[in-house]
């Protein structure tokens, strides 16, 4: 059993809804990102999305994309992001780690040798944006010997037939993605995620994780009464830039950031 699925097994039995929170590996260093990491499953994170830095991350809003040129300007590549995560693994084995970022890093290492690392320093599971699922097959392929599972993007406007494909290839859980729009993006309707989530669960038993726009712990526990899981990036990528220049004061804010969803999901 992979450590998504024992997760989200852990989870359920306890009647609770999984944290899932996303920082972008590097920024606003390496060593950071690890204390990070450690300071929020302390915290009450049940799984950790790690950003791999990117020049061109498209899908992501300003926020996010001068966290990836930030680690960018420290020189942190792929190969950083698998050291982070190995480091991460020596102290803890346990909490589920997802990579998360867009295909041209993983093509220019190549499938096979980013599988092999991945799992060496024992990465989870893998978001890759701009891999749609029709063109997946080679990928996961290469993954599944691993247990590393391929997790999917879902948004408001993926149509009935995307959908079937989607949950037919996807492994661990789905991703939705709570807005039209880039992360970090405002005006989430609950009542709208309510009803595309109806629609997910038709087609699929996997856990459902809803993201964008979840920027406190009013929302999150909103969006945690209908979903399995709440992704928050954006608010905590903020803070992180907030208190770039002071760590300890850093590492407190995203502390007390992530205590306050785990507050907000166990009164669910």
């Amino acid at each position: 059993m992979s450590r998504i699925e024992a997760c989200f097994n852990a989870i359920k039995e306890n009647n609770k809804k999984a944290l899932i929170p996303f920082i972008t590996a590097g920024d606003p260093s390496a060593d950071l990102t690890l204390d990070l990491m450690h300071e929020m499953v302390a915290a009450g994170a049940d799984i950790i999305e790690l950003g791999i830095p990117f020049s061109d991350p498209m899908a992501d809003g300003p926020v996010i994309q001068r966290a990836s040129e930030r680690a960018l300007e420290k020189g942190i590549n792929t190969d950083d992001v698998f050291n982070i995560v190995g480091e991460f693994r020596a102290k803890d084995n346990t909490t589920p780690v997802i990579l998360m970022g867009y295909l041209n890093p993983v093509e220019v290492m190549g499938y096979k040798q980013f599988a092999e690392k991945a799992a060496k320093v024992g990465v989870d599971g893998l978001i890759i944006v701009d891999l749609p699922p029709e063109e997946s097959e080679e990928l996961i392929t290469v993954l599944k010997p691993h247990e590393i599972d391929q997790i999917f993007l879902i948004s408001p406007t993926t149509h009935d037939e995307r959908l079937d494909k989607i949950c037919e290839v996807a492994s661990g859980f789905l991703y939705y993605v709570s807005l039209k729009g880039v992360t970090g993006s405002n005006q989430l309707d609950v009542g709208a995620v309510d009803e595309k989530l109806g629609q997910i669960r038709s087609k699929t038993k996997l856990p459902i994780g809803v993201g964008f726009g979840i920027r406190n712990a009013q929302i999150a526990e909103a969006v945690g009464r209908i979903c399995d899981a709440v992704v928050v990036g954006s608010a905590l990528v903020e803070r992180i830039a907030k208190h770039a220049e002071n760590s300890e004061k850093m590492k407190k804010e995203i502390s007390l950031f992530i205590g306050s969803l785990r507050t907000a999901l166990d009164s669910i």
